[in-house]
């Protein structure tokens, strides 16, 4: 789950909206030509997400930084990373096989559990591959209002760069996975990332609102996002449906609670729905800063965390929660189950393993 969706991404998407242009810009370099730098400090600065990878956890972050600890976060390795664009989301099949994505479009690939990773699809042909799709969509349906509402934005991001970030990432297995971003950005590959194919017109989403999270719940595909978002897969049609929820602000997260969906976002709104978005209730938590971060424990427990650092858990399907304490609690921007009931918080001021207590 990615932290505080790239620092709350509006600030993130604004100043990618004031990039150099290099063209004009005296020694500028593209941070998409730029190696993330190795950095004794790296595991201690601002790092967006962790995940699980096998036994091992890998931590994402701030200008390219991936670290790795192999030892339950006793000790971290700097994974070798060709970019040095923010990452905020990491995910992992088994314990060799990851992605993970960030600012100007980037999404990277690991095959040996996070020591080295190759760049897959970067802004720029990200947003070729959006036109191409579009134009193409535009011939078969030059009547459709929708699809030509889309290929004028994917016209203006041309013309804006490669500034949009990705900020979650999901795969089902080794081949099929989603990548999905500010502004409707949302990819979809069958090959494990050899290729990825935009799903920009296959989302219920009319205003472009921000994608802040993907993720299986209750059996099905949802994403979360701005102004209230929330949209289901219909797989027999490929595309991501609108699913009506009662809050307007932004969901940060969405999360598997047994056969329950849980979203979460703004001001410590979470909600709950067992039907799959027919009919959802407000769930009283106790956090009240923005829900950043869920997981799920090895116990089978709902966990979610707020940037303040206050977290919860729910041994009921997300029902109820009550306070997990941790020693010396930090902002939280993500979390996961690190093995021996332990849990891997990462924030502003890196990743720490805590031994939490209710």
């Amino acid at each position: 789950m990615t932290g505080i969706r790239s620092t709350l991404v509006a600030l993130a998407v604004a100043v990618a909206g004031v990039q150099l242009n290099p063209a004009t810009a005296a020694g500028f370099v593209d941070v998409l030509d730029t190696p993330a730098q190795e950095s004794a400090l790296a595991s201690k600065g601002l790092l967006q997400a962790v995940t699980r990878a096998g036994d091992s956890l890998v931590a994402v972050g701030q200008r390219g930084h991936i670290v790795v600890s192999n030892d339950g976060g006793a000790k971290w390795t700097q994974g070798k990373v060709p970019v040095a664009s923010d990452l905020t989301s990491v995910y992992f099949v088994g314990d060799k096989k990851g992605w993970a994505v960030g600012h100007d479009g980037v999404i990277l690939n690991t095959t040996d559990g996070g020591a080295t990773w190759t760049l897959q699809l970067d802004g720029r042909k990200a947003n070729d591959l959006l036109l191409a799709s579009l134009e193409r969509k535009a011939a078969a349906e030059p009547a459709s209002v929708a699809v030509k509402s889309a290929l004028v934005e994917a016209k203006r991001y041309i013309e804006q760069g490669a500034d949009k970030p990705f900020l979650d990432v999901w795969f089902s297995d080794e081949n099929t996975g989603y990548a999905v971003g500010a502004y409707n950005l949302i990819f979809h590959t069958r090959d494990g990332g050899k290729t990825w194919d935009s799903w920009f017109d296959r989302t219920e989403n009319p205003k472009f609102f921000n994608l802040y999270a993907i993720r299986p719940a209750a059996g099905t595909l949802f994403i979360a996002g701005e102004g209230g978002l929330v949209l289901k897969l219909d797989a027999s049609g490929e595309r991501f449906t609108a699913v009506p929820t009662p809050y307007k602000g932004s969901y940060f997260g969405v999360a598997d609670a047994k056969s329950a969906v849980v979203v979460f976002g703004l001001r410590g709104n979470v909600y709950r729905t067992e039907d799959a978005g027919k009919a959802w209730a407000k769930v009283e938590t106790g956090l009240t800063a923005a829900v950043v971060g869920g997981a799920t424990s090895a116990k089978g427990e709902l966990l979610l965390a707020d940037a303040g650092g206050r977290i919860v858990a729910s041994e009921d399907g997300g029902k109820t929660y009550q306070k997990v304490a941790v020693k010396n609690p930090l902002p939280i921007f993500g979390l996961t189950d690190a093995g021996n009931g332990r849990l891997a918080l990462v924030g502003p001021r890196g990743v720490a393993v805590a031994e939490p207590t209710k």
